[in-house]
């Protein structure tokens, strides 16, 4: 979330965006909603991971950055070289997170 968060930032004052618009298309409500309930996927798995107990959380945490991997890589290419950067620090991220739930016992 923080790399998204960022990625954000950095768009805004690199002038690499249009107000009102996502991806060039200009936003709905529905759309503004969809970018929050994305964003919300980061902040949720956290307080999950302290509350679902081990079986099932293993494999929440293995599925959810699996479809955001997907979700990010169906963006590819981004415009800047820093999202660029930041989408792969993200699969990084994303990948620990898979193998550290893959190797829990």
């Amino acid at each position: 979330m923080l790399t998204y968060l960022l990625g954000d930032v950095l768009r805004i004052f690199a002038g690499d965006f249009e107000a009102g618009t996502i991806q060039g298309t200009q936003a709905t409500p529905v759309m503004w909603m969809l970018a929050a309930l994305v964003m919300l996927v980061p902040i949720v798995m956290v307080v999950l991971s302290l509350t679902v107990p081990y079986p099932a959380i293993r494999w929440v945490n293995i599925v959810i950055p699996v479809l955001l991997v997907l979700f990010n890589i169906a963006g590819l290419p981004y415009k800047g070289l820093y999202d660029n950067f930041l989408i792969f620090v993200g699969f990084v991220f994303n990948a620990l997170t898979v193998w550290y739930a893959w190797k829990w016992v």
